[in-house]
């Protein structure tokens, strides 16, 4: 079953989080809240999460995966392990170490710099 980015993004989210209430989600995802809860009511729908009560409050909503979106994440990861083994084995040895190396830089002056990698703050050197 193939599932929209916006929605594997929404799975990763809850996925990180261990458990979310709504307004944390829409927060994340930097969405309104109504597109937040439609996203939901999809999964929920498709049984990738699930809705309970909150810890806190009987009024709050936890949104959490549910076996099913575990699988489906596990699955992605799997894919997406695969597809870049792949493309690994047609570099060159030299070229798949310039790569390590190069992410491994890359890695180090994150860690420095304290970094969260936001896309909107990423720009390439002219």
């Amino acid at each position: 079953m193939p599932v929209p980015a916006t929605q594997l993004r929404v799975l990763f989210v809850v996925e990180q989080n261990g458990a979310i209430n709504l307004s944390g989600l829409a927060a994340e995802l930097g969405a309104l809240l109504s597109s937040a809860s439609r996203l939901c009511d999809r999964l929920e729908a498709a049984g990738l999460i699930v809705r309970e009560s909150g810890q806190q409050s009987r009024r709050e909503i936890a949104i959490r995966l549910s076996p099913d979106g575990e699988a489906l994440l596990d699955r992605v990861r799997q894919e997406r392990q695969e597809e870049i083994k792949k493309v690994l084995a047609r570099m060159p040895s030299v070229a798949r170490q310039a790569l390590f190396n190069g992410l491994s830089e890359f890695r180090a002056a994150a860690d420095v710099s304290g970094t969260s990698g936001s896309a909107e703050s990423f720009s390439m050197p002219a």
